[in-house]
């Protein structure tokens, strides 16, 4: 029997904006989770961190959700927060550390109503450090993390990637950390606090960059479309485009050699070990691009795979999502919502045997769930009629 939903036991409290929270409760929305959108109630917020509600980011972002507009800063709107806390499995912010303190949702305070909650926060810079009151952006976590400078052509200066990484990974590893502490839950009966940040995440996915510093104490500089220690690969041209081509290790890169009809730099001194690849580098793409623009890049793709060789075309995003594998792995799901156009969203990137993610909800307007949840949990239409009245939602 198949359980489409795998996560539908557990219910999520979400206080998270901008992207990095969102992209974490994202993980478990996806995946059934019961998800209550917990924001400001429209009147009251004047940020618009989020951007605009029917913008593709927000739709890509915030679906799967219910809405509950709340105002925290309210007695009223607290005990409301903390009736919600006491039914649930999970809370999610990514306030500056100081943030929560203040509005007294910290995780000190919640487990006292809920030891088995698990509270997951994401922040700029971590919970404590000298740092921990800095704000946290993305582009501000990639030049601190050291992204922007292996980034980008050698002597090009600072070059930020073309998504917002330290934003996605922080979101990712904080679902990852709140799914280990649901699993610890199962042994020991008690939720405990989940903490990660954008430099954090940033700094971890430096991975084997990190590892050639604190280990060989080499600093990695710049290396543009050549990976820095993988040679040849990298960005060839060809007759009427670009083509990714990687020859690394001796036994592709003898194989690549006979299929660009260049099987004399196999015994070549200068090419025959991948040191001396990496000291003749340039020269070496020289030789390869010189024979990669005689033909098209749909010949090499096809020619270089057949012989075993990776070799990929490069696509713009609307070519991706046109790509036929693409399109087998079923990575874009539509929602038709009622009396509105259907949406095309980017699904889930794991496929499992027994359980499916799904986008069954658009993303929520502000409060639209109001009465529905308050309603789940007791309170009465005179009440929610008042909360109204009074701002509390």
């Amino acid at each position: 029997m198949t359980n489409k939903r795998a996560l539908e036991r557990f219910s999520v409290l979400d206080l998270t904006r901008v992207r990095s929270g969102p992209t974490a409760v994202r993980q478990l929305a996806d995946w059934g989770a019961k998800v209550i959108k917990v924001e400001l109630p429209e009147k009251l917020d004047k940020s618009q961190l989020s951007g605009p509600r029917s913008g593709s980011d927000f739709q890509n972002l915030h679906r799967n959700k219910r809405s509950l507009s709340l105002n925290l800063k309210s007695k009223r709107g607290l005990d409301i927060f903390k009736k919600l806390v006491s039914k649930s499995d999970i809370v999610v912010e990514n306030f500056r550390p100081d943030v929560k303190h203040r509005l007294g949702i910290d995780y000190e305070t919640l487990k006292k109503l809920n030891d088995r909650l698990i509270y997951a926060s994401i922040s700029g810079f971590g919970q404590n450090g000298p740092y921990k009151d800095r704000p946290g952006f993305d582009q501000i976590a990639q030049g601190m993390g050291g992204l922007m400078s292996i980034t980008g052509k050698p002597g090009g200066g600072p070059m930020r990637v073309g998504i917002p990484i330290a934003d996605l990974t922080a979101g990712l590893f904080c679902a990852q950390g709140i799914m280990i502490a649901l699993l610890e839950r199962e042994v020991s009966g008690q939720g405990q606090w989940v903490q990660t940040s954008l430099l954090q995440a940033q700094a971890f996915m430096l991975d084997f960059q990190a590892a050639r510093w604190l280990i060989d104490k080499e600093v990695p500089a710049q290396a543009g479309n050549n990976h820095p220690t993988v040679i040849p690969t990298g960005v060839f041209r060809t007759l009427d485009g670009h083509i990714n081509i990687a020859g690394g290790g001796q036994i592709i890169w003898r194989r690549l050699c006979d299929a660009l009809e260049l099987s004399a730099l196999i015994t070549d001194s200068k090419y025959e070990s991948p040191d001396a690849r990496s000291n003749n580098r340039d020269k070496l793409n020289t030789l390869i691009e010189e024979q990669t623009v005689m033909k098209t890049s749909k010949y090499w793709v096809e020619h270089l795979n057949a012989n075993s060789v990776p070799c990929g075309e490069i696509n713009s995003i609307d070519q991706v999502f046109e790509n036929p594998q693409i399109k087998h792995l079923e990575m874009v799901e539509e929602l038709k919502p009622i009396n509105q156009d259907k949406v095309s969203l980017l699904g889930q990137p794991v496929i499992m045997s027994r359980s499916s993610s799904e986008i069954k909800l658009r993303s929520p307007e502000s409060g639209e769930h109001n009465k529905q949840i308050l309603e789940e949990i007791g309170y009465s239409k005179d009440e929610i009629t008042d909360f109204y009245k009074s701002n509390i939602i």
